[in-house]
């Protein structure tokens, strides 16, 4: 579940390469290189009503599990989205940074307009709070499964440790949503972008509400699936214009879904299926997935809740042979996914970094750049960065300078650089 050792070395490189941020924090100091993940102990809840104060750390040799926490009142109490179930100091999470940090479960809407309660998790630094609050970056995770027990926010390090340590480290406060179904008990809608959106954007008042620390504005940001969620935010506030979303950071994996799923090799394509069938079901509950999956690929299907990981591991149960029906991609529901899962169809709000790995199978440059010449089409600011990383995967860590120095541009309010033709 943790990013490999190669990952660190990546980050090591860049971060070596910058020595200091204008907050004058020593980039060099940032400890993910040396990450060891030591488990701690949990905090006492809170109401909405109290305020946030920091959790004092222990060292009680305990690791995130699907606590009480999770389970959302049953039926669901009405609530606007955004709106604050609850929030629980937490002390059980392990990064190479100063901070406090605050589960949190709120309110969010399916794709069919249901009222879905969503937990994540909510990083503030140490110190005294900046004049206006600290800034905020609304992280968007990768794919990680689909089950409850898939949450990034039961892990230690929530999956990205050294990434979000150093964001932490740099003074901006991190808002992770899990994204609905994971953690709590409703259906995740796992692949479907626009999905993981709306739980990203409603996760931000919800925060607020938790720790009235966080400053207004804020950029959303992340990698792999995450990348296309990041630019679904946008896509969204297109619609919604918030004055406080300054814009977004897109890390590898900007493709359509289609497209992805179409280069990715044998083994991962068959592994994909799956959770593509699963995320279909979820978005359109009329589909039968028996018009999609054999009997073996039904077997495969029934039990990947029961196992966490990217979409190329096999959970134990190894890709389904034979998994799929012919013409399965000529089902109605299966086109409209993959038409609501392309990218540039829909004007962006706010300006976009999008950074493209070039040693990645399944999101090769050309299309990303095809994605990307869509979005400049249409009159989105993007300025549009490639990498070719020594492995896939990597370029997050390679690429951390240019992150950065973009976000901090976004909360200083200078002009959003942009190489569209």
């Amino acid at each position: 579940m943790c990013p490999p050792q190669s990952l660190f070395h990546s980050l090591c490189r860049a971060l070596n390469s910058v020595v200091r941020c204008e907050r004058g924090a020593l980039f060099a100091t940032i400890v993910a290189c040396t990450l060891l993940l030591t488990p701690a102990g949990f905090g006492q809840e809170s109401t909405q009503s109290q305020p946030a104060a920091p959790p004092k750390r222990s060292g009680a040799p305990l690791a995130g599990h699907l606590s009480k926490f999770y389970d959302a009142p049953n039926p669901l109490p009405p609530g606007k989205p955004g709106e604050l179930i609850r929030a629980k100091p937490a002390d059980d999470f392990y990064l190479s940074a100063d901070f406090s940090a605050f589960r949190i479960l709120y309110h969010s809407r399916s794709v069919s307009g249901q009222d879905v309660a969503v937990s994540g998790v909510v990083l503030v630094p140490d110190g005294t709070t900046p004049t206006g609050g600290w800034p905020v970056i609304a992280w968007a995770h990768g794919f990680n499964g689909v089950g409850r027990q898939c949450a990034p926010s039961l892990l230690r390090n929530l999956y990205y440790g050294p990434f979000l340590s150093m964001y932490i480290n740099l003074g901006y406060a991190v808002v992770a949503t899990d994204y609905a179904g994971l953690g709590t008990d409703f259906r995740s809608a796992v692949l479907d972008a626009p999905s993981d959106a709306t739980d990203v954007i409603y996760s931000i008042p919800a925060a607020r509400a938790a720790v009235p620390q966080l400053g207004p504005r804020w950029v959303a940001m992340g990698s792999s699936l995450g990348a296309n969620v990041t630019i679904g935010v946008a896509e969204m506030e297109s619609r919604t214009r918030d004055p406080s979303y300054l814009g977004g950071v897109a890390i590898s994996g900007v493709a359509d879904l289609k497209d992805v799923y179409e280069r990715l090799p044998k083994e991962q394509a068959s592994r994909m299926l799956e959770f593509l069938a699963y995320s279909v079901k979820t978005v359109y509950p009329d589909f039968d997935v028996r018009d999609m999956l054999t009997e073996k690929g039904l077997a495969a299907y029934q039990q990947i809740n029961e196992s966490c990981g990217s979409v190329g591991s096999s959970g134990g149960q190894g890709p389904a042979s034979e998994p799929l029906k012919q013409n399965w991609k000529n089902s109605k529901f299966v086109e409209e996914f993959f038409e609501r899962n392309s990218l540039g169809w829909a004007p962006a709000y706010g300006p976009l970094l999008v950074i493209s790995d070039d040693g990645d199978p399944g999101t090769e440059p050309s299309i990303s750049a095809q994605a990307v010449a869509r979005m400049c089409k249409q009159g989105d600011r993007i300025q549009f960065n490639s990498f070719s990383s020594s492995q896939p995967g990597l370029v997050i860590g390679d690429s951390v300078r240019e992150q950065m120095s973009w976000i901090e541009a976004r909360f200083s309010g200078r002009p959003a650089p942009t190489n569209c033709p």
